[in-house]
């Protein structure tokens, strides 16, 4: 007699989150999480998916559904911010989004009476603080990370900001981008919930272009124009949050305003700064001994504790206090500089310049790469069986350490890659 095992619509979701680079390791926590966020049958429909943008037709398809109620099933997953769903040129695509930056966030992105906001940021709090699985994953597997570092423009001097490119300003994301919105940040939300958010501002978390079309059409984020998303970047600096955002060069999707104690990505830093789970500005923070006295506000504002302050070793002064920098750990956002008093830090080069992917397609491939996911993303229909079987072989292929050193290495992940997705865009 044969034996049939039956595997929840949950378990099938998850497998299909783990395909993508980003991941989303299993456990107990992520299994209570899904169920608050989607129904068992939605979980299955959604397992289904491709990782690439897909349309109605596509869903359709792959679901065996009708047009009409496969759309209506999507447009439904939008408007609960658990798909983003892109209008351009009179169609629709879809595109599931990670759950980080997505929609685990965007549950939390405004206050909600639909799902039990509290019972998920207790659950958050568990899978991303507590067990830590998902987090290392996230930040600490590969060189290729999701987020990187905007340097506080106005802690420049006049000299380097010649040399700040436009796609390392957050200014010129604000200005060129085609929608700009507003909503509540997620981690400080989350936090709220568990008795421990600080006082920094809450509404201040921005996406942009089709994301931020997306979440302000369902109503999870507030449209604003450019001169009032600036307003809010100047308040962001003013109270020492790092700006953190996509680590694209072009079509920057979003930004985050981050505090220290709240927000997961400065939380990352911290734990596993060695490991660099943020990308840097190329900027580090230079101390003038002259002139620091050793107050320690520059330390009290640095949000990854790079800054300390250490002994001046001066034998007139026994007792006297000096900044150090921590260059392994250090982002390079300006936090410290602007917190400074006495003006005794400035902003200088980094002696290499750290590299930015070309755009999400760009980054998304080197980092399926490097995490030994790239067959994902080249058999990316589940449904057909001889998909799978391509991308299980593949997958045998891609973990032979010569195979996988000529993929990871700096000429695929840099000009190659850059020109295929120019010539080729997806």
């Amino acid at each position: 007699m044969s034996h049939h095992s039956h595997r929840s619509g949950y378990a099938e979701l998850t497998d299909r989150l783990n395909r993508a680079p980003q991941g989303a390791p299993p456990s107990e926590s992520l299994h209570k999480i899904l169920k608050i966020l989607f129904s068992e049958r939605e979980a299955e429909l959604i397992a289904l998916l491709p990782i690439k943008p897909f349309t109605n037709e596509n869903a359709a398809e792959i679901w065996k559904l009708d047009q009409t109620l496969a759309r209506n099933i999507l447009e439904d997953l939008a408007g609960r911010a658990m798909l983003v769903d892109i209008e351009m040129n009179g169609q629709t695509t879809y595109v599931l989004p990670p759950p980080m930056a997505g929609f685990f966030e965007f549950s939390m992105m405004r206050t909600r009476g639909d799902v039990d906001q509290k019972a998920l940021a207790e659950l958050f709090y568990q899978y991303l603080n507590v067990e830590e699985d998902f987090i290392k994953a996230l930040f600490a597997d590969g060189e290729t990370q999701l987020g990187r570092v905007f340097v506080q423009e106005p802690m420049l001097s006049s000299e380097n900001a010649l040399h700040v490119l436009d796609f390392e300003r957050a200014s010129e994301v604000i200005r060129t981008a085609s929608h700009r919105a507003i909503s509540t940040c997620y981690c400080r939300h989350k936090m709220e919930h568990m008795g421990r958010a600080c006082d920094a501002p809450k509404e201040i978390c921005m996406t942009f272009n089709t994301s931020a079309a997306s979440l302000s059409r369902h109503g999870h984020a507030r449209m604003v124009d450019t001169a009032e998303c600036l307003d809010l970047l100047d308040q962001a600096q003013e109270h020492g949050l790092v700006q953190f955002g996509e680590n694209v060069r072009e079509r920057v999707n979003f930004i985050c305003n981050c505090c220290g104690c709240c927000c997961e990505a400065m939380i990352a830093a911290r734990k596993f700064g060695t490991l660099h789970p943020v990308h840097t500005t190329n900027f580090l923070p230079v101390v003038s001994e002259d002139a620091c006295n050793g107050c320690g506000k520059c330390a009290s504002a640095c949000p990854v504790e790079a800054m300390s302050i250490v002994s001046a070793n001066d034998p007139h002064q026994p007792k006297r206090k000096k900044a150090r920098v921590d260059e392994n750990i250090c982002l390079g956002c300006g936090v410290c500089v602007r917190a400074c008093p006495e003006k005794s830090l400035s902003l200088a080069a980094r002696e290499k310049r750290v590299i930015t992917p070309l755009n999400s397609v760009h980054r998304t491939v080197v980092m399926a790469i490097e995490r030994g996911k790239l067959q994902h993303l080249f058999f990316d229909n589940r449904v057909l069986w001889n998909h799978r079987a391509l991308a299980a072989v593949l997958g045998v292929i891609l973990k032979l350490p010569p195979v996988k050193q000529i993929m990871a290495s700096t000429q695929v992940k840099s000009r190659f890659m850059e020109y295929m997705v120019q010539k080729f865009p997806v």
